[in-house]
């Protein structure tokens, strides 16, 4: 077994050496090309430290070049964290702040917004673009590591920052032992191999991109870096898909519903794709149907995991028939991971009783970076140990069904008391997003008018939408107001943004 992530790069560029490995919208960038350039950057950032596990903040966008800075920090013996280019500079001071970073690497694009950056805080700026040039400029293109530090499996291997549901970032610290052992389950259990070909569509700043970059380099497939102008428009996607042959699509499980709503497998389908992995949000029967129905011969997968918990925890290969207004199990544990659904005192639940969804093993992240009190209150104790044994709570609540699986319900924040009623919104937005008439929708509560507010996109027709939803949920879970979007935000992670679509409907409401 390995101990470093870049054993994985090493071995792959060792066997496939002239083959593509990661090919972005301007360039193909070889398994020897990736090595070389991520080595080079090393010798870089080492002649800025002389210590390991040290923070590499690393400026992104959907290239490449951005993926030899992660590559370049792990050869260099230190972690990395990604930043996304596009958000906010206030958030990004607040990233640099917390993390310390004493390197950064950036792509020439980037510039001005580091030079800018440079003037509140003490580091030293990479520019990636540099190096990419100087390598494929130069006739000698071996690079061997200077000053090359011993990495153990529990050394951290990047740090992801997130927002969570309340908007704060916090940044979640994942070792290389963590990805290593879910890689490994990752390629057994879906059967990667180097003639896999990937399409990259989450961000590198998401943890979901996090098995597109290793799933990769593990089995020396390659990886299609789908541009952002593809993203934006599902007829483009599909064909970018099959221009590039690709044989699994490890996605978001918004984007995948964008494909659905946008109706674009009337007229065209997948020619070669024999995988879709999905997560990151509930998946809905309607939609897996509507993909199902017109490219019957892919495996589809849903696997469900905070980042707390090194991408995913459960998974479940879907093997039977779902309804429209049914929501996909989230699955079983996966190897080397445990899951429970625990009560308030952290006892199981009965089958069928709603629990919070708790972990443990391997995978489970190191902490919040410079943050005790929030790692403190999400990883507990495990009562049933009488060791030191840690288990993360994930916040989110779920269900066994019939068949032993697990059911996604609700985050444990979205419980509510209204009419005398207890109830889960999540399973409110089940029923709405089932219907055909919706295309996303979300549900909050206003206690201040004690009522329930569904916002969507979708039919214009309300009416319609109460009656069709009166004959899923009870009268009491009906909302009380409809806020129709034209089209519904998202996070920096492709995730409904429900922090902005609150932030909204309560502004409008003072």
């Amino acid at each position: 077994m390995q101990t470093n992530l870049i054993e994985y790069l090493e071995k792959s560029a060792k066997e496939f050496s002239n083959k593509d490995a990661f090919v972005d919208e301007k360039n193909k960038y070889t398994y020897r090309d990736i090595q070389c350039i991520s080595k080079k950057i090393a010798n870089r950032i080492n002649e800025s430290l002389n210590s390991k596990n040290n923070a590499i903040a690393v400026f992104i966008d959907r290239n490449a070049l951005c993926l030899c800075g992660f590559f370049g920090s792990l050869y260099s013996g230190n972690y990395y964290v990604p930043i996304d280019n596009k958000m906010p500079e206030s958030r990004m001071k607040k990233v640099l702040s917390n993390v310390d970073s004493k390197v950064v690497l950036f792509l020439n694009k980037d510039l001005a917004l580091i030079n800018s950056l440079k003037e509140e805080f003490n580091f030293d700026a990479i520019n990636l673009d540099d190096i990419s040039n100087e390598y494929f400029s130069n006739t000698n293109k071996d690079y061997e590591l200077i000053n090359q530090k011993e990495v153990i499996d529990v050394d951290p291997a990047y740090v992801i920052f997130t927002s969570g549901s309340t908007g704060d970032p916090k940044g979640i610290v994942i070792s290389h032992k963590s990805v290593i052992d879910f890689i490994e389950w990752m390629t057994e259990t879906f059967e990667f191999t180097d003639k896999d070909i990937m399409v990259n569509q989450a961000p590198f700043y998401f943890d979901l991109s996090v098995k597109d970059i290793y799933t990769t380099i593990k089995n020396g497939a390659t990886c299609y870096i789908a541009p952002r102008k593809v993203l934006m428009f599902p007829s483009l996607l599909v064909d970018y898909t099959n221009e590039v042959n690709a044989t699994s699509l490890i996605w978001a499980t918004s984007c995948f519903n964008l494909v659905s709503n946008s109706k674009v497998f009337e007229k065209k389908t997948l020619k070669t794709v024999n995988k879709v992995i999905l997560g990151g949000e509930v998946l809905y029967g309607k939609h897996l149907n509507n993909w199902k129905k017109y490219n019957p011969d892919i495996k589809y997968v849903n696997l469900y995991g905070p980042t707390e918990v090194t991408v995913d925890c459960t998974y479940y290969i879907i093997d039977k028939e779902y309804n429209d207004d049914e929501s996909v199990p989230i699955g079983k544990a996966c190897h080397n991971k445990e899951v429970y659904l625990l009560d308030d005192n952290l006892n199981e639940v009965s089958n069928g009783e709603v629990g919070q969804i708790c972990v443990r093993g391997t995978g489970l992240a190191k902490g919040y970076i410079n943050d005790v009190e929030k790692t403190k209150s999400s990883f507990v104790q495990f009562p049933k140990s009488s060791y030191p044994d840690i288990i993360y709570k994930t916040g989110d609540l779920g269900y066994y069904n019939e068949d032993g699986l697990i059911v996604f319900a609700s985050r444990k924040d979205d419980q509510i008391k209204h009419m005398g009623y207890r109830i889960e919104l999540g399973e409110i937005e089940k029923a709405i997003n089932s219907l055909g008439v919706i295309n996303n929708a979300i549900c909050l509560y206003d206690s201040i008018k004690e009522k329930i507010v569904c916002i969507y996109s979708g039919d214009d027709d309300q009416s319609k939408v109460i009656e069709e939803l009166q004959k899923l949920i009870p009268k009491y879970m009906l909302p009380n107001m409809f806020v129709k979007k034209e089209d519904m935000p998202l996070n920096a992670n492709g995730k409904i943004d429900r922090v902005k679509l609150k932030e909204e409907y309560f502004e409008k409401q003072c």
